[in-house]
């Protein structure tokens, strides 16, 4: 995607930002700095990247640091690199600050959303805080040489009180950074080829259960059916509008369509209600419900 951004700059101005070239690209004055952050917020896409290869060696070093969470350093370096295209369009050149001062924390922000959203298909951090607890906790379990098992309550209890969760969210993050997801296909060990996904319990139901389940279901459509010819019209309207309906009516609704009144609806309600108590009660006994 970066590519083909900055393959439109113009002659002489495309790139490919990778992480393990060499950058011989001369470094910026900061009159020449301020000059060309003004002439890409402008949209000079010539300016963007000459301010992307004078800064690329700083980008490298930052995305070095992220090499031992299992991501290519070429991916790296292109989200460190969009960090900085954004901290460019948010710098103010009347500061007394350098370019590069101000986007370490853009690049390494993108670095780490890339990291976290590359870590696990299940969300590993959604706040800002679950974010520096999950690198905090990966620094220490490197430290350690263990996984989240080797961090118990004593280590999480004041990291999550530093970062202002409960100790049973930290205790979560600290599973999700304990390592990445596997493969189902991946087998259980070396001398058993068997792989994790046979040891997962198949929640379908069987075929006797299908058998069993479309049995039940003509079962009761039938008993319904005639329970429902032994009431009247008006009962079976009432009990259709009233509990057959994915919004139950009102009685007051039915007894504007009826053409009677709200407390005569509630009486053939509960007349309906007792014949098919009367009705269905031997049956459901009979079926062991």
């Amino acid at each position: 995607m970066l590519e083909r951004w900055l393959s439109g700059a113009g002659a002489g101005s495309a790139m490919v930002v990778r992480g393990d070239e060499s950058n011989d690209a001369p470094l910026l004055t900061r009159e020449e700095e301020v000059d060309l952050a003004k002439r890409s917020v402008a949209g000079d896409r010539a300016a963007m990247a000459r301010l992307i290869s004078a800064h690329r060696r700083f980008v490298i070093k930052i995305a070095r640091k992220y090499r031992n969470y299992g991501l290519p350093m070429n991916d790296l370096v292109q989200e460190g690199t969009i960090g900085f295209i954004q901290a460019v369009k948010r710098f103010d050149p009347s500061r007394d600050v350098r370019l590069n001062t101000y986007a370490m924390w853009w690049i390494r922000a993108s670095i780490q959303d890339h990291v976290i959203r590359s870590w696990s298909l299940v969300r590993v951090g959604t706040t800002a805080a679950q974010k520096a607890l999950f690198f905090k906790l990966r620094r220490m379990m490197a430290e350690l040489k263990g996984s989240a098992d080797a961090l118990g309550e004593e280590f999480l209890s004041p990291l999550a009180k530093r970062f202002g969760m409960p100790l049973k969210e930290a205790r979560t993050v600290a599973m999700r950074a304990s390592g990445l997801d596997q493969s189902l296909n991946r087998p259980i060990g070396r001398d058993d080829p068997e792989e994790w996904l046979a040891q997962v319990p198949d929640q379908q139901p069987t075929p006797e259960d299908n058998v069993v389940a479309a049995s039940d279901r003509h079962f009761w459509n039938g008993l319904l059916t005639r329970a429902f010819a032994a009431l009247s019209p008006r009962e079976r309207a009432i009990i259709r509008g009233r509990y057959l309906r994915e919004r139950g009516q009102t009685r007051e609704a039915i007894g504007r369509e009826l053409g009677i009144s709200k407390e005569r609806v509630r009486q053939l309600e509960a007349r309906a209600l007792a014949k098919l108590r009367q009705f269905l009660g031997p049956q459901r006994q009979g079926a062991n419900l």
